[in-house]
């Protein structure tokens, strides 16, 4: 995954969530996972990128629509997309982004180019189990599924 930065509101504490980011409840909905399983599908063997769109309120976010990066680009071994392209949103809580290698693990490429609150990795052959999220600090956080 490439180019990013982080530009969130502080939590009060001052460490932009990332010490208390697995208490955080995260909520995603059905269409957005069915919509990360298929855009993954269909840009295999290359990977894919998408922008988690959603709302952040009291440690908790909701995640409820993806967006396609303008002018993002897809190789066999990353995706990215230029940060100054995209407008800025307040909705934008993350990315999403698949692996063809078959392990979900944060690379430390993804790592150096987080975006926003949540990264969402998912993992050939693109199914449901294969999704986690992740820190910015690369640890996995549970989220829970809701019916959209």
């Amino acid at each position: 995954m490439g180019f990013g930065l982080n530009f969130f509101k502080k939590d009060k504490d001052g460490d932009n969530g990332k010490n208390h980011q697995n208490k955080k409840l995260i909520t995603i909905t059905n269409n957005v996972i069915n919509g990360i399983i298929s855009y993954s599908k269909m840009h295999h063997p290359y990977e894919a990128i998408l922008i988690l769109e959603g709302k952040r309120k009291k440690g908790e976010i909701y995640i409820n629509n993806l967006v396609i990066p303008p002018f993002s680009v897809h190789g066999p071994f990353y995706s990215g997309f230029p940060i100054n392209e995209l407008p800025f949103d307040l909705k934008y809580v993350g990315t999403a982004h698949s692996h063809p290698s078959g392990s979900s693990l944060p690379s430390i490429e993804d790592l150096n180019h987080f975006y926003g609150l949540i990264s969402i990795i998912i993992c050939h052959p693109y199914d449901e189990v294969d999704i986690h999220a992740y820190n910015s600090q690369g640890k996995e956080i549970e989220y829970c599924k809701k019916q959209s």
